[in-house]
């Protein structure tokens, strides 16, 4: 398979010898199937494409670099607006729940500074009623002895 130039895998050398692909994995043909595929794709390049292909690494890592960065910078300005709007939208929410409430709260307080004014009338009208009757009642009570006298004196 090698001198024919065909890819050399455990499957291809399984189908050719006519055995199961398991046995191509056992120790000793393992390692010639290994070796085979290391002749057909050498690990290591020859100098002038190592160098190259350094040349061309060192330059896709600057660039990868540059991209990051600028992603990075984007990713963080995208983040401020987003954070500048849910503020806003925070702020708007919060402002027109605390108009609500404070409407609420004052609707409350004039009910109930309306309700002490009219405790506050009801008290005054008590109070002068029970002036007038505490004077009724000393009345009464003088005219009572003044009939009990006149009526002691009589007898």
């Amino acid at each position: 398979m090698e001198q024919q130039g065909k890819k050399i895998t455990h499957a291809a050398v399984a189908r050719t010898a006519g055995v199961s692909t398991w046995l191509t994995y056992t120790e000793g043909i393992r390692e010639h199937i290994e070796a085979a595929q290391q002749r057909q794709h050498p690990t290591i390049p020859p100098p002038a494409q190592t160098r190259s292909t350094t040349a061309t690494l060192r330059t896709e890592l600057e660039l990868a670099r540059q991209e990051i960065r600028s992603l990075r910078q984007d990713r963080e300005r995208m983040r401020q607006v987003i954070q500048h709007q849910l503020g806003q939208q925070l702020d708007a929410l919060d402002t027109r729940h605390l108009t609500e409430r404070v409407d609420e709260l004052t609707r409350t307080n004039q009910r109930l500074e309306d309700s002490l004014q009219q405790a506050t009338d009801d008290n005054h009208q008590l109070h002068a009623r029970v002036t007038t009757l505490e004077t009724d009642l000393a009345a009464a009570r003088t005219s009572l002895r003044r009939m009990i006298r006149e009526e002691n004196t009589n007898r």
